[in-house]
């Protein structure tokens, strides 16, 4: 008896070593899989779920805390990958409910690290404070590959935004902007970031300071007050300019 039951369990080792799909019963009759393995469903959702249409990213808000325990960086967005090759794209979404956050802050450097489980998709911010203003210098960005995408490598990304200072505010301010910010790591993948608003450093309470928004915020608020103020000049102008011909040509009547 003691051989036989030896030889069934070196049969169920051997199945479950060579066959990870294969399911053990327990003794209340479910199934469960085997020490060490991975159910399909799960494998599937620590992968990017690449669609074929753009749709707006969910918003989320990440906070770091420094070491002693005081918030130092937060940032509030949505973040979407955008592979292209050749005539494909495709379009994945970072879902805030699966981000882990992660990173470290210093006296004139910050790093915020977005990352999703299995290092599936990650997000890098590394910000430098410069006097009075800080900025992002440095953005790195590694998604997996669409499974469909054939000339697409698993590489990470990287571009340095050092002489841009992108995202710059003053010491206490928060950088804010509702435009679309897309940013290029490679000819093949792009990072859109929208709306977008973050703060590094100096955090009271945790709150955002004064917002500083950005140029193309800027341009969408002021060029409609310009081109109707425009208008309206000229409306006065075409109204005077018809008033005064009528009270000449009234006046050239007149009997003297």
């Amino acid at each position: 008896m003691m051989q036989r039951g030896q030889t069934s369990g070196l049969l169920i080792l051997l199945l479950t070593t060579f066959n990870p799909g294969v399911l053990l019963l327990r003794s209340d009759g479910r199934a469960e899989p085997p020490s060490g393995s991975q159910m399909p469903s799960q494998a599937r959702r620590d992968q990017p779920e690449w669609q074929r249409s753009e749709a707006a990213p969910p918003l989320g808000t990440y906070m770091l805390n420094n070491p002693v325990g005081k918030p130092c960086i937060k940032a509030t967005m949505g973040a979407e990958y955008i592979v292209n090759e050749k005539r494909n794209t495709w379009y994945f979404n970072l879902d805030p409910s699966r981000v882990q956050t992660s990173g470290h802050c210093g006296k004139d450097a910050a790093v915020l690290c977005l990352t999703l489980p299995d290092n599936a998709a990650s997000l890098q911010f590394t910000f430098r404070k410069d006097k009075n203003l800080f900025y992002l210098d440095k953005l790195t960005a590694h998604v997996s590959p669409p499974p469909d995408c054939q000339a697409c490598a698993n590489k990470t990304c990287s571009r340095s935004l050092a002489d841009e200072k992108l995202f710059a505010a003053r010491d206490g301010q928060s950088f804010t902007c509702q435009h679309e910010q897309v940013l290029w790591m490679s000819s093949e993948l792009r990072v859109k970031l929208l709306p977008l608003q973050m703060q590094a450093f100096t955090l009271p309470k945790g709150q955002y300071g004064t917002e500083v928004e950005c140029w193309s915020d800027f341009y969408r608020r002021v060029i409609p007050v310009i081109a109707g103020a425009t208008g309206v000049g000229l409306v006065l102008i075409a109204l005077l300019t018809f008033l005064f011909i009528r009270d000449r040509r009234a006046g050239g009547y007149e009997r003297l």
